[in-house]
């Protein structure tokens, strides 16, 4: 994974030490709240509902086991004993104190980390696929242009003060595991005509409250020409992007109200202006940063391995595991495995520093010291040997971490919603724990099979319920919370928007509901392996409607 050098080192300390000042002059009212509210948040800190909140740069996902100690103590030190992980694959903490919040910032460069691009109108945490650079169905390892677009886009002039915030996610697959066509520019790393390495750009993407799949303006872009491009697109949106509503300023309505061609017309012409000697620049720092993603030191193994065969059949739970939470390594002996933070009854995405901890000691045991933070709000160890797989699982399950829940229907992903979160408009996670202990039959949830539920407080749609099979929607009605339910959603490759169904339900009625839906699916499933989401693509969303509304 990638290592600071000497200026990354620098430029982080300054500003710890800039806001240092910054909060200083906030504690003995020097600046106001509104004053000091750009401030704190180039640095990371939102004021929420009850505290502060600080969010963690965790760009593309990837922590050392050192990393993780560190969060776990700040979480003891600092917090409530825990953090929360996000969608962006970042971990934010809820309960900060405001004084305390600049030696948080040197503890984290301690280790390398920061809470710089995770708030405010600038670009954010670039993320990608958590299996990037181990899986077997990728074209290329995407990590080393994620780290090279975090280093371009870091306190660019240019980029500082955007109409709103803007998004990155890149993948290296065919099959989408970053959600590109969700985010304001999106990347696939394909192959041009000659087989060279380049990307398909995909723009303007987003949830929120106007919901919106992205669209190709490059099908081949060539690795050398990335940056060039990337700023003639970041050009278009910052001079033509609405600045007089927040609700309109993201690209997808510059590039809905412009039209595709116009936008795509506006991005070759600003881009034509680009000097081609920065193309060779930015190959060579792109050759730099990839030596820090060698290859790591791999044993050679065959790819079955007895020991985990064995184990397979002598122990039922470790088989389920085995089944649902490991992924395809492209080394011999080798797989990644998933580690889902969706305790029955739990709060999704909370991972307290007890888990930290254990996390941690067990990358250095099974996974060369490193995981990955998934936007399912999950752990994904990379480098896990098959024949110690039995042993990392037992360590797991001992710390109730083990469950052989990925992708199936208690994988919730939800914000934190009217808990924490000053905008959201009704609770995500009590209605994620009734729905979790209504399915915590794991025998039942397999035979389920794959079904992303995915819950969100309020339209800002942190919880990303538009691309769930099930999305779930919690508004304010009357003062009181009431949740709209969407249906055939899907994040991946297959991009669609869920279909909202029709009137929403309280907050008790939200479980029962999800149950009505899925019992329908088991009795009109073309099969044991159609999926959900296929049957609802098959019979369209309407085929539910009269299961889901029979009690309303």
């Amino acid at each position: 994974m990638y290592r600071y050098d000497e200026f990354d080192e620098s430029m982080v300390r300054a500003r710890v030490a800039e806001f240092r000042g910054q909060v200083q002059r906030r504690v003995d009212g020097s600046l106001t709240e509104d004053e000091f509210k750009p401030l704190r948040l180039m640095n990371g800190l939102y004021l929420q509902l009850h505290a502060y909140m600080l969010r963690v740069a965790i760009p593309y996902g990837a922590l050392s086991s050192d990393q993780m100690r560190q969060l776990a103590m700040i979480a003891e030190r600092y917090d409530r004993g825990y953090g929360h992980l996000t969608t962006r694959q970042n971990i934010q903490y809820n309960w900060p104190k405001l004084p305390e919040v600049p030696d948080i910032l040197d503890d984290l460069a301690d280790v390398q980390m920061h809470a710089i691009q995770t708030s405010g109108n600038c670009i954010r945490n670039v993320t990608s696929d958590p299996f990037a650079g181990v899986a077997a169905d990728e074209l290329e390892d995407p990590r080393p242009t994620a780290e090279l677009i975090r280093q371009w886009s870091t306190f660019h002039p240019e980029f500082s003060f955007l109409p709103r915030k803007f998004k990155i996610a890149i993948t290296g697959s065919p099959n989408d595991r970053a959600a590109v066509y969700f985010h304001d520019i999106g990347l696939r790393m394909v192959a041009g005509p000659d087989d060279d390495a380049g990307y398909e750009v995909i723009v303007g993407g987003g949830q929120g409250r106007t919901p919106m799949i992205g669209k190709v303006v490059r099908d081949f872009l060539p690795r050398e020409e990335l940056l060039g491009y990337l700023e003639a697109i970041m050009r278009v949106y910052n001079l033509y992007g609405r600045r007089d509503n927040k609700y309109k300023a993201r690209i997808k309505i510059l590039v809905h109200e412009l039209g595709l061609e116009a936008f795509k017309d506006e991005v070759e012409a600003e881009y034509s202006r680009k000097p081609d000697a920065d193309n060779a620049l930015a190959e060579a720092e792109l050759q730099r940063i990839e030596t820090y993603f060698a290859p790591k030191d791999y044993e050679t193994r065959p790819d079955r391995s007895e020991i985990f065969e064995v184990a397979r059949h002598n122990d039922p739970a470790f088989a389920a595991w085995a089944d649902q939470n490991l992924f395809s390594h492209k080394v011999e002996g080798y797989a990644a495995a998933t580690i889902t933070i969706k305790r029955v009854g739990g709060e999704p995405g909370d991972v307290t520093a007890d888990d930290m901890r254990t996390l941690a000691d067990l990358a250095d045991r099974f996974s060369f010291g490193e995981m990955r933070v998934s936007h399912e709000q999950n752990i994904v160890f990379s480098d896990v040997r098959k024949d110690d797989l039995y042993d990392l699982w037992k360590a797991l399950a001992k710390a109730e971490l083990g469950d052989a829940n990925k992708g199936l229907i208690t994988d919730i992903i939800a914000c934190p919603g009217l808990d924490y979160c000053a905008l959201a408009t009704a609770r995500s996670i009590p209605i994620a724990q009734k729905i979790s202990t209504a399915f915590a039959d794991p025998i039942r949830q397999r035979d389920i099979g794959p079904l992303s539920i995915k819950i969100s407080g309020c339209i800002n749609a942190c919880g990303h319920h538009h691309v769930g099979h099930i999305g779930i929607l919690g508004l304010d009605k009357a003062g009181e919370e009431f949740y709209q339910i969407t249906l055939g959603g899907d994040a991946t490759e297959t991009a669609a928007l869920g279909e909202r169904a029709g009137p929403g339900f309280s907050s008790d009625e939200v479980a029962g509901a999800i149950e009505r839906v899925v019992d329908h699916y088991l009795d009109v499933r073309d099969g044991e392996d159609e999926t959900f989401l296929e049957t609802c693509r098959r019979l369209g969303p309407d085929a539910f409607k009269e299961a889901l509304y029979a009690a309303h």
